[in-house]
């Protein structure tokens, strides 16, 4: 009997989505580890004795840690437009999360899971979706063949807008009083897997822990009763739940003898609020919703056993943009042109192949606030701080402390004028509820 990883290939094959010389078991497993709220300076790897992440932390260890990952929005929705799409979420609307709340990420973007899928790729989304709540805007719209999770926000213990599309594409409630997000997306992730062995395989898990509202198990609250802090506590209980959960997804991967052929990011999707949940950025000025660098620099790591270095850090300056062309040239396809992505293929960076930068250079804008980051130089207007134009060395400032606008005149003009012509060629934002200013500067929008 014909085994079933070369039936899938023929079949394939013969639908015109995949040569048929090429194997699935050339191509690698995906597993993408999106956490919510995180902050920067929260996981063990980054620094935080305060609560063990030993499962993320073992991908840092077996992986590339990288010191100077970015994502290209500063919250929720936003994030999670770049990462699917490859794209600057602002080059087609996506500014701000009322977009998804009333909308969704434009009909027209084609999604990492769309790319995977046309290579023959088993494709899941496990978690927070926040990319749009109609039906045509759902997961299982946008490439994906299986989704388990949340609309957009909701509680932990009786999440709202939840689906299974096991059994319907419906909106329905939980009816078990023990279910747990963190701890049923790993349960289910794990479930998937095993169903999906035999084929290559797309795991997008975006938990929305460390989200408020603040909620965790007791087995988890055990854990830290040394913190009387009460919601610190509650913090360090939810982050040790989501490092379980990463660590029960890992453990399936090498159960089944799959690791060396797996490619895994963690990466957060956007600083942490550290007023609202205690989640801290380190020595990062700025929280999330900001353009100082607590906004958009957050924990990034991946591994690829036997592939890329393991134990490595890397300072070049990255991006969620990047991990979409990743990907995808891993899987034997090819990104074009015409896709338009603003991300790199990140391997012969990482392997050491090619010695340059990632990106020169890298744009936000929200609203009012926006940074440009050129080499080490960052010009940033952020809440929080003068209004005007600041400029910093983040080669040797890493915490924004020193505003160097007023003795690099020159320096300021330059990079302001590579954010305005990057901003001109972005599309005005798609919310109707935009913030007073937004997409106003630079010149007229593009879509």
């Amino acid at each position: 009997m014909m085994p079933r990883a070369r039936l899938l290939t023929l079949l394939v094959a013969l639908l015109g989505l995949l040569p048929p010389s090429v194997s699935f078991a050339a191509r690698p497993n995906v597993v993408i580890f999106f956490a919510d709220d995180l902050g920067w300076g929260e996981l063990g790897c980054q620094g935080n004795p305060q609560i063990p992440t030993p499962h993320i932390d073992a991908i840092a260890r077996e992986g590339v840690r990288f010191t100077n990952g970015y994502v290209a929005a500063t919250y929720c929705s936003p994030s999670r437009a770049g990462l699917l799409t490859g794209r600057y979420p602002t080059r087609f609307g996506h500014e701000f999360n009322s977009v998804a709340n009333r909308s969704g990420l434009r009909l027209d973007q084609t999604t990492i899971a769309d790319r995977l899928r046309s290579l023959g790729y088993a494709t899941a989304c496990i978690g927070k979706w926040h990319l749009g709540g109609g039906l045509e805007y759902r997961p299982t719209r946008r490439g994906f063949d299986e989704f388990y999770g949340t609309l957009a926000n909701a509680p932990f213990f009786h999440p709202t807008n939840f689906v299974d599309s096991r059994i319907s594409d419906d909106v329905r409630p939980v009816a078990d009083p023990a279910f747990y997000t963190t701890d049923a997306y790993a349960e289910r992730a794990v479930d998937w897997i095993e169903r999906s062995r035999d084929r290559p395989w797309f795991l997008y898990l975006p938990f929305n822990a460390q989200h408020a509202p603040l909620q965790a198990p007791k087995k988890y609250l055990d854990r830290f009763s040394g913190i009387t802090d009460e919601k610190r506590r509650i913090f360090a209980a939810m982050l040790s739940s989501m490092d379980d959960a990463v660590g029960r997804v890992m453990g399936k991967v090498k159960a089944l003898g799959q690791e060396d052929n797996t490619i895994v990011f963690f990466i957060a999707d956007n600083g942490g609020p550290t007023q609202s949940t205690t989640s801290g950025n380190g020595a990062l000025r700025g929280f999330k919703m900001t353009t100082f660098e607590g906004g958009p620099r957050v924990p990034f790591v991946a591994r690829w056993k036997g592939r890329w270095p393991a134990g490595k850090v890397y300072d070049f300056p990255v991006l969620n943009l990047d991990v979409l062309p990743t990907v995808v040239a891993a899987a034997g396809g090819k990104p074009e042109a015409s896709w338009r992505l603003d991300g790199v293929d990140l391997a012969p960076f990482v392997a050491g192949a090619n010695p340059a930068r990632p990106h020169q250079t890298l744009f936000w804008r929200y609203g009012p606030q926006w940074a440009v980051r050129h080499g080490d130089l960052k010009l940033v207007v952020s809440k929080g701080g003068s209004g005007k134009p600041e400029l910093y060395d983040l080669s040797k400032d890493i915490g924004e402390t020193r505003d160097l606008a007023a003795v690099q005149p020159a320096r300021v003009r330059e990079l302001q004028a590579l954010w305005d012509k990057w901003s001109a060629e972005q599309a005005e934002p798609s919310a109707p509820d935009a913030p007073a200013g937004a997409g106003k500067k630079g010149g007229k929008k593009k879509r």
